[in-house]
């Protein structure tokens, strides 16, 4: 057996190696609340805003096909008076860009698209 010991990998052009064929995350995005700007992110080209709680990602580099899984996460607000969510938009799935919303489910069952922070994880193959 072999072992290969490495304390910095970098692509042929000096740059940040590509991962492929990997189970680690291929992209993953910490916008602001208001979805306005990147904190930090993986993978992601842009991030815009299609209107209230309703963002569009676009990647760097494309995933080989549109079955990669999104999972994401959000801020409870501080409150505990809705359920909060967010979700990859039915129907925007591409191999180099996605939408997904934040938004709050009230007790009445009312969906309302809401500006809150959350965060956004990518995994599947890389083209």
């Amino acid at each position: 057996m072999s072992t290969l010991k490495a304390d910095t990998i970098q692509s042929t052009g000096g740059g940040a190696a590509t991962l492929t064929k990997q189970t680690a995350a291929k992209a993953w995005i910490n916008p602001n609340t208001a979805k306005t700007a990147i904190n930090d992110s993986l993978n992601i080209s842009s991030l815009d805003d299609d209107g209230t709680g309703d963002f569009g990602l676009n990647y760097a580099t494309s995933f080989n096909t549109v079955y990669y899984v999104f999972s994401c996460g959000m801020d409870d607000a501080g409150t505990s008076a809705a359920v909060w969510q967010v979700d990859g938009t039915n129907g925007t799935y591409a191999t180099g860009s996605t939408d997904f919303e934040s938004y709050y489910v009230t007790s009445g069952n009312d969906r309302t698209n809401y500006d809150i922070y959350c965060f956004v994880q990518l995994l599947g193959d890389l083209a």
